[in-house]
């Protein structure tokens, strides 16, 4: 099976076993539709790619290990929506959750999706126990604090932010998650892929950025101009616009520089370099072109 057919199966059966007819039916609808239709499932194909790229020998644990960092972006994303953080009307080309089924219960879907991703773990069970407690590990610190994706956004209330930090954690920790548990679940030491996630992930982030400059809201999905109307961090407005195309574009090639050896390597640089292609909004030219 595909690692995108994996990814979906796994997100169904996940989000079929909390939004049963015994869940409240707000709460069930705005799980289903907080995830699906996903966007590019970025995270968890990265996490099945460096798992492919070790061996994969143990799928199970690598599709569960996916699909809960999925769920956690999902999360994420409804939460950041929220009037107290980004107010934001639209996500993924639809109402945001808080819009759709009201704050109360975009909140508590927000939580439960974080509850079902650890599950979703769990149900996992039946795999290796030393590989399942380290990724456990890996996730909670990837989304916690810290360093972890909560920490990213509680540095946009404080009034002094160092960018590349504000980025590895809003953005890169779950990347790193990603790599990290990948590669975790093939047997591997997770601790060398963790450059790799941070480097993705921060370009990813730079991406954004620039995004939020030149692009306008049907394109992206989102509402755009947010950074600079919340005062927000931002690789464009540090570094102008060709610097920030330029740190992309370094982020890039340090990450395809810092995969570790593994049976997959060349096929995992290619993916990974094909992949950043897509990254760089259209219009903006690269600057070692």
């Amino acid at each position: 099976m595909d690692p995108t057919s994996r990814i979906e199966l796994a997100l169904e059966t996940a989000v079929g076993q909390a939004a049963t007819e015994d869940c409240p039916k707000g709460l069930a609808d705005a799980l289903r539709y907080a995830v699906f239709p996903g966007g590019a499932r970025v995270r968890p194909r990265l996490c099945l790619s460096v798992a492919h790229a070790c061996g994969d020998t143990d799928p199970a644990l690598a599709d569960a290990a996916a699909s809960a960092i999925e769920l956690l972006h999902c999360a994420s994303l409804v939460h950041d929506d929220l009037p107290c953080f980004d107010d934001a009307a639209i996500r993924r080309g639809k109402p945001s959750v808080h819009l759709a089924f009201g704050e109360p219960i975009a909140v508590l879907a927000g939580d439960a999706l974080i509850v079902l991703a650890f599950e979703t773990l769990a149900r996992a069970a039946g795999s290796d126990a030393a590989r399942l407690a380290r990724i456990v590990g890996l996730i909670g610190r990837g989304v916690g604090a810290p360093h972890g994706i909560a920490a990213g956004q509680a540095w946009e209330s404080e009034p002094d932010v160092d960018l590349a930090r504000y980025h590895r954690t809003k953005t890169g920790s779950l990347f790193a998650t990603a790599t990290m548990c990948g590669a975790a679940a093939s047997g591997h030491d997770p601790v060398p892929w963790q450059a790799l996630g941070e480097r993705i992930g921060e370009a990813f982030q730079v991406a954004d950025d620039l995004r939020d400059v030149v692009e306008d809201t049907l394109s992206t999905g989102k509402p755009s101009g947010q950074d600079a109307a919340r005062a927000r961090p931002s690789a464009v407005t540090s570094l102008g616009l060709a610097g920030a195309v330029r740190r992309l574009e370094g982020l890039v090639a340090a990450a395809v520089e810092a995969i570790p050896p593994c049976p997959g390597r060349d096929e995992l640089r290619d993916q990974i370099l094909q992949e950043s292609r897509h990254f760089l909004p259209k219009g903006v030219p690269l600057i070692a072109a």
